[in-house]
């Protein structure tokens, strides 16, 4: 049953200070994404979220599905699925989305759209490289080139694998390195090689082979793992990259990186990155290529669990096609980036867009990886706090343009001097339970620290109910599930919000809300400082 936006049950609870935290724990099972269908948009279909406990989502949708439509794609572990209607149907799947969205089990329902490769293809022209250089990557390889011990996974099109730059790079965590989640089969290689050479690039920027004789260096010697859920012409749907996602971070990626975008968010992909972050995944995604603007940073990049990267030219300067705005967290060269390529197109080129300054911070941020044990908030934080001011403004550069080196050289526990956040952190609980859909807790959390850096608040409810979690961040009352400062709605019971220099003007409001289903949960609050 929908609800009306207001709490059944409010118990306002103040949570008291237990010392000490320990480290974020993982959340959630592990289990293989259903695979994609055909190639390229599916612009006929609509994604149907269903809550936990309510039963196998594809059972659920099926008795609401009218004669002409039909059940086409399942991912139980983001527990949506796809429902085809035949071309020309709009009217049908509007009425569709209207009806069954009043339906208690059904959490969502959406058309499922289209992102695509964010780029923006200059002439072949030979040249040397700039973007390590201008990340100090050159110097960061003094202390470590990155290794195969760290996974960036690569959900884009798909990557020459056999490249003469990147096959010792190439993961071997799955067969043929990778997936391929538009073709639905197990080899994520081109289809069209002097089509799709866009992941290609990506991962070369990201990991190409260094110290090799061969071609050009990556920003790192990771392990690369394709996940092909764009086709040929730069295009893939919201279910294929969710499930990409998903796969990635079941086969043990510590980095995704997602050069992709588009101007609408979409649930289906929103606990896509949910589920990675919560797993430990850190995510870097491309702001996009509508600048000039000042607010249009696209999705999903304006996510709170992906790290927003703009594009600066070879001078440092923010690059015209750059979105901008709020979410803008790091900034990196993505102006005439030179790559590997595929074959057709001769193995080398250069390219501009959002999507290769995102694989430079993927690169860096597996550099760090490689030199220090961090959990995937502790590598945002470190990457945010170690980046170099190069005079933009904030929604241009957010904390800055993201510097190798100084990720490398930096010891992330405060050794180097003016602390980390995180040097110093306390963690609060509490248990309780929910009874039905009718059911909500309030609570509220005095500030332990005068500065908090970051505040990470973590639900962990029954695994065969729904329960969200909603957050009101300064404005001293209790957060309805139609009014508050951040949210977390997955179609399950794990929930996590992080909140970076949280406004301490007035208590941390929070409301655990029953969608669906009853059990016991337990609310965990973590609060950093440096």
């Amino acid at each position: 049953m929908p609800h009306d936006g207001t709490p059944g049950v409010s118990r306002r609870k103040v949570l008291q200070l237990t010392g000490t935290a320990a480290g974020l724990s993982a959340v959630g099972g592990v289990a293989t994404a259903s695979p994609g269908r055909d190639s390229g948009p599916k612009s006929n279909e609509v994604l149907v979220g269903v809550s936990a406990g309510a039963g196998q989502p594809s059972d659920v949708v099926a008795q609401y599905v009218p004669d002409e439509a039909a059940v086409v794609h399942e991912n139980e572990t983001l527990r949506y699925v796809a429902v085809s209607f035949p071309d020309g149907s709009e009217e049908a799947q509007q009425g569709f989305i209207e009806t069954v969205t009043e339906h208690g089990p059904i959490k969502y329902a959406e058309e499922n759209g289209t992102y695509e490769a964010l780029y923006t293809p200059d002439d072949p022209k030979f040249g040397d490289q700039y973007a390590p250089q201008q990340v100090n990557a050159d110097d960061a390889w003094d202390t470590t080139l990155g290794s195969g011990d760290v996974t960036i996974a690569v959900v884009d099109t798909g990557i020459q694998y056999d490249h003469p730059d990147l096959d010792g790079n190439m993961s071997d965590a799955d067969s043929n390195h990778g997936y391929d989640f538009v073709d639905d089969d197990e080899d994520p290689y081109p289809d069209v090689l002097s089509d799709e050479y866009h992941g290609t690039h990506v991962a070369g920027i990201a990991g190409a082979e260094t110290d090799n004789g061969e071609g050009i260096a990556g920003t790192s010697e990771s392990a690369i793992l394709s996940c092909r859920a764009l086709d040929e012409s730069g295009s893939g749907s919201f279910s294929g990259i969710a499930d990409a996602i998903e796969y990635a971070t079941d086969q043990g990626a510590d980095v995704i990186n997602l050069s992709l975008g588009g101007s609408s968010g979409s649930s289906t992909l929103k606990n896509a990155v949910e589920y990675a972050y919560n797993n430990g995944v850190y995510l870097a995604a491309a702001a996009g290529n509508d600048g000039p603007c000042s607010d249009c940073v696209g999705y999903p990049a304006a996510y709170s669990e992906c790290v927003a990267v703009s594009a600066l030219d070879a001078d440092e300067t923010l690059a015209s096609y750059s979105s901008t705005g709020s979410e803008v967290e790091l900034a990196a060269p993505g102006t005439d980036v030179l790559s590997t390529t595929t074959s057709d197109r001769g193995d080398y080129e250069k390219l501009s867009g959002t999507s290769m300054a995102t694989p430079v911070v993927s690169g860096v941020a597996s550099l760090a990886l490689d030199q220090w044990d961090l959990s995937n908030t502790d590598l945002r934080n470190h990457l945010n706090d170690t980046a170099v001011d190069v005079g933009l403004a904030s929604n241009e550069q957010g904390n800055g343009r993201v510097d190798a080196d100084n990720a490398v050289t930096t010891d992330p526990s405060g050794g180097g001097g003016g602390g980390t956040c995180g040097d110093t952190s306390t963690s609060s609980s509490v248990s309780d339970s929910l009874s039905d859909y009718t059911d909500s807790d309030c609570y509220y959390y005095n500030w332990e620290y005068s500065s908090p850096c970051q505040v990470v608040v973590e639900l962990d409810g029954p695994s065969d109910a729904d329960f969200d979690l909603y957050v009101n961040e300064g404005t001293g009352d209790c957060p309805t599930t139609s009014s508050y400062t951040h949210r977390s709605i997955s179609t399950d019971s794990q929930e996590q919000i992080v909140i970076d220099d949280p406004d301490t003007s007035a208590a941390l409001y929070m409301l655990v809300d029953s969608y669906s289903g009853s059990g016991d949960y337990t609310l965990t609050i973590t609060e950093k400082t440096t």
